[in-house]
C-alpha cells in the first residue's frame, strides 16, 4: 500500500542512552538534566518493541521527500512513494549529541572517560566485522564494547526484526564538533596536546566509524559546531558556525544535506525559509532541515528544501505528557522504574 500522505510521517528523536541508572542518577549536578534529557536503554528497548508490534517501520528522511532530477536537469523536493504492507506505518528516528561529551564520560577531570563518570558510552567504535557498536567502562574501570547506546541496539534489533526498516533505514546521528566526534579527540585544539600522530589516530578512527555508520545505512547530520541555538543568534554567528563545522568536522565524517537544530531552535516558524541565516545553511549544502515540536508530525516539502519537526522521547515527555506518545508506545509500559520521581520541571 502506498503511504498516502508523506506530511504526516512523524519523526522521534533521542539523546545518549543512559547505561547506568546508578551512576546516571546519583543526585550530583548533572543527575536533573538526565532525567529530563535522556532516555534509558531498558526503556529504548522497549519502546522499539513497543512500535514495531504497534506497525510502525523505520524509513529514511529521503523516503519521506527525495530530491527528484527534473528533465532540464534540476533538482526539486517530492513526496516519496513509500510502499508498505497493509496496517503498517512510517516513522523517522534520530539521535543528537552524538559525541560523548566529557562532562558525561569523565569524572576525575583529566577529559578522558573512566568508571567515574555517569554511566554512558564512551564512544562509538567498529568491531572486527565492521560493525558499528560501542565502548563503555564499567563502574569497576573495565572496558567493554556491545550494546551500550542507540547504534548497537537497532542494529540488533533490526537483525532480529529485518521488516522494522524499509530498505535498510537507519536513524539518522547528528553531532556538533566543538568536543569531537563520535567520542574522539578531532577537534584540532587537541593536535598540541596528543602530539601529530596520535591526533591523526582519532580522526583515522572517527572517519571509521562514521563508514561504518554509512555502510550500515545511517545519515549523519549536523547538528551544528558549538550547539547554539540559531533562532537565537545572528547571521553573523549562524554564518560562522556553519563554516566551522564544514571546516573541522564534514572533512571527518563526510559531507551531509541534513540539519538538525540544537535545542530545536528554528531559524523561522511556519513560514518559507527565507534571510541571511537560511542563505548561509543553503549555500552550505543543507537542504532538510529538522526542529522540535510537540505535535504528532509536521512537514513541509518545498520546492528546494524539507522541513520535519521532531518529537522528543525523554523522562520530561513521558513523565509530564504521557498522552503525546499514545499513538507512538503506552508510556506506562516503557517507563524505567529506576528513574526518580519526580522529574524535574523545565
Amino acid at each position: 500500500m502506498r503511504w498516502p500522505d508523506p506530511t504526516t510521517i512523524p519523526h522521534i528523536f533521542f539523546h545518549s542512552l543512559i547505561a547506568d541508572t546508578a551512576r546516571a542518577f546519583d543526585g550530583d549536578g548533572d543527575s536533573g538534566g538526565y532525567n529530563q534529557y535522556m532516555t534509558t536503554i531498558s526503556e529504548f528497548r522497549a519502546i522499539l518493541q513497543e512500535m514495531y508490534e504497534g506497525g510502525w517501520v523505520l524509513v529514511g528522511i529521503r523516503d519521506l521527500a527525495p530530491a527528484v532530477t527534473q528533465a532540464d536537469g534540476s533538482v526539486r523536493y517530492e513526496p516519496g512513494n513509500i510502499l508498505l504492507p497493509a496496517g503498517k506505518k512510517p516513522f523517522v528516528l534520530s539521535q543528537d549529541d552524538v559525541n560523548y561529551y566529557e562532562y558525561m564520560t569523565d569524572g576525575d577531570g583529566d577529559r578522558w572517560p573512566d568508571k567515574l563518570g555517569d554511566g554512558f558510552a564512551s564512544r562509538l567504535v567498529v568491531d572486527a566485522d565492521g560493525n558499528p557498536t560501542c565502548e563503555y567502562i564499567t563502574a569497576d574501570g573495565q572496558t567493554v564494547t556491545g550494546e551500550y547506546d542507540l547504534v548497537p541496539i537497532l542494529e540488533s534489533f533490526i537483525r532480529e526484526h529485518p521488516d522494522f526498516s524499509y530498505r535498510g533505514a537507519r536513524a539518522i546521528i547528528g553531532v556538533t564538533g566543538y568536543q569531537g566526534v563520535f567520542g574522539y579527540k578531532t577537534h584540532p585544539g587537541w593536535k598540541d596536546v596528543l602530539g601529530e600522530q596520535a591526533y591523526n589516530n582519532q580522526v583515522l578512527a572517527a572517519k571509521n566509524v562514521a563508514a561504518s555508520l554509512r555502510s550500515h545505512g545511517y545519515e549523519i547530520a549536523s547538528h551544528s559546531f558549538g550547539h547554539p541555538a540559531y533562532g537565537e543568534i545572528g547571521a553573523d554567528s549562524v554564518r560562522r558556525d556553519v563554516q566551522t563545522w564544514e571546516d573541522e568536522v564534514q572533512p571527518i565524517v563526510g559531507d551531509t544535506d541534513i540539519f538538525l537544530y540544537p535545542f530545536g531552535s528554528d531559524i523561522a516558524g511556519a513560514e518559507d525559509y527565507a534571510g541571511a541565516k537560511f542563505d548561509a545553511l543553503y549555500a552550505a549544502g543543507y537542504r532538510y532541515f529538522c526542529n522540535v515540536d510537540g505535535r504528532d508530525y509536521w512537514v513541509q516539502i518545498h520546492a528546494g528544501y524539507v522541513r520535519q519537526a521532531r518529537r522528543n522521547v525523554d523522562g520530561y515527555r513521558m513523565y509530564y505528557n504521557p498522552e503525546m506518545l499514545d499513538d507512538l508506545f503506552r508510556v506506562k509500559d516503557v517507563f524505567d522504574p529506576a528513574r526518580p520521581l519526580p522529574v524535574p520541571p523545565m
